[in-house]
């Protein structure tokens, strides 16, 4: 809860931005160095948007763990399917390893860092109402041809609402399995597979409950999902949301066109490039 200009931005303008965002980072570029010149743009502009939302390092390097493991599976997969085979690496026997495997490991997995961080960017900068009001509004005109946004939006609220409490339930009905005697460290594969059904039946147990609960609940205090409803809380489009979205749009269309056009900044230093 801070107030950065990045928690000050219209909910709206930052999930417009991540979307332009992550589409110039996947667009195809002609060579690898203008790839990683564009990602590593990306990359610097994501880190001045940590630092000035006053976001810890500690947590991005905690939610990037889990990638490393994507990234030898990545690298697995393009060694052994490699995609070019023009610059050798060295070779095991008669088997080639090529550079370009490990270049293209290398660019896939930048790419899934920047989609990380601009992630935690919005959720980390957002509150969950002001996301949910944001996606009803962009589904909005889709309630021309009869699709229920607004019960879509309720349902994402709801979803948001009760994630901690779900994982509250885990946490307590570990320590209750534990204390039965069930470990979920230690044992066989069965062994774990056993305790994990121990786990998963008592929380869908209880999160049905929850959610009967829930809906008794909303039809006591007259929820109707096909009444015409108001908002307490309003989204205003500033002059500084307006600003924030050209630069972005600025940004993505240096990239769409380093992408149509081809065009290698490198070639006008004269600098040989893969």
């Amino acid at each position: 809860p801070y107030k950065s200009f990045v928690h000050r931005m219209d909910p709206r303008a930052k999930i417009f931005a991540l979307i332009i965002l992550m589409v110039a980072i996947f667009l195809p570029y002609e060579t690898y160095a203008v790839s990683f010149l564009v990602g590593g743009i990306i990359f610097v502009l994501s880190m001045v948007l940590l630092w000035s939302a006053h976001m810890s390092l500690l947590n991005l390097l905690k939610s990037l763990a889990a990638l490393w493991v994507m990234m030898l599976f990545l690298l697995l997969i393009y060694i052994l399917v490699p995609r070019t085979t023009y610059y050798l690496a060295f070779s095991i026997g008669s088997w080639n390893i090529y550079w370009d495997s490990f270049i293209e490991a290398g660019r896939i997995f930048l790419r899934l860092i920047l989609m990380v961080i601009l992630s935690m960017v919005l959720t980390s900068t957002t509150k969950p109402l002001d996301l949910t009001d944001a996606f009803e509004w962009y589904l909005h005109p889709l309630k021309l041809i009869g699709f229920p946004s607004h019960i879509i939006a309720m349902i994402i609220t709801l979803a948001l609402r009760f994630i901690p409490t779900i994982l509250d339930d885990v946490q307590r009905i570990m320590k209750a399995q534990t204390s039965r005697g069930v470990d979920f460290e230690k044992g066989s594969l069965f062994a774990k597979i056993r305790a994990i059904i121990s786990l998963i039946i008592p929380l869908f147990v209880s999160a049905f409950v929850r959610s009967d609960e829930l809906a008794n609940a909303m039809e006591c205090r007259g929820y109707d999902p096909n009444a015409k409803r108001t908002k307490y809380r309003k989204l205003h489009f500033r002059w500084w949301d307006l600003f924030e979205t050209f630069i972005v749009l600025l940004i993505f269309g240096g990239c769409l066109y380093v992408a149509i056009a081809n065009f290698n900044p490198f070639d006008l230093l004269g600098i040989a490039t893969i």
